[in-house]
């Protein structure tokens, strides 16, 4: 029984990427979201602004990662009124991380599994980029990561030859993009769409939106 709601529940066989380079960070996702090989949804954001300087993208069950989300936004709302002062995108991570490990480790029918990417930027104006895996497992991104989402290989494999840490902002957007596009051409579970955020002292920014329509063509013989 188990393995049976394992195969049908709604995942979202996903492609994310994060970028850092000089002036900030680049975060990319696609928008269809899975279960097996059905597609569920064409119209599924992979990447959500959680507020005013923290964005979180994510990979695997849909449903965990959406309650992620809105659990997180909660959270970090009241740590921020206890404190009196705003957390730090390391503090939030961290936070995100432990949530993912009690979340693993509570015996469960259905297990939550949720990975996810967290970028923001600090009050001083630096930004952060953290990975965070399904088990809680954290690390501080210092170049790129697509987490353990199914374009993963695709979208590693062409940044290894085409990411530079000093480009400048519209090359690194160009890039996310370029990494999304790569991914649907190969991973039947991404596609339908691509979100690129920007992350820099000026804040975040949903700078790209895009559908991607099938297209029909008659051959030539």
């Amino acid at each position: 029984m188990n393995d049976e709601l394992n195969k049908n529940v709604l995942k979202s066989g996903t492609s994310i990427v994060g970028l850092v380079f000089s002036e900030g960070i680049v975060m990319a996702g696609d928008r269809r979201a899975t279960a097996g090989n059905l597609v569920m949804s064409k119209n599924t954001p992979k990447i959500v602004k959680i507020n005013d300087y923290l964005a979180l993208a994510g990979t695997g069950v849909a449903s965990d990662i959406q309650m992620l989300q809105k659990i997180i936004s909660a959270e970090l709302r009241l740590k921020e009124l206890r404190s009196k002062q705003r957390p730090t995108i390391k503090e939030a991570a961290n936070l995100i991380a432990m949530i993912s490990f009690k979340n693993i480790r509570q015996f469960s029918t259905i297990p939550s599994i949720a990975g996810t990417l967290v970028g923001g930027v600090n009050k001083d104006g630096s930004t952060e980029l953290y990975t965070i895996e399904p088990a809680g497992g954290i690390s501080q991104v210092e170049d790129y990561d697509a987490n353990f989402s199914s374009g993963m290989p695709f979208i590693i494999g062409l940044l290894e030859r085409q990411y530079k840490k000093d480009m400048p902002t519209k090359e690194a957007v160009e890039l996310a993009v370029g990494c999304i596009k790569s991914s649907t051409q190969r991973d039947v579970a991404s596609g339908h769409g691509i979100d690129v955020f920007t992350i820099t002292k000026d804040g975040i920014k949903h700078v790209i939106k895009q559908t991607i329509e099938p297209e029909y063509r008659e051959e030539k013989n």
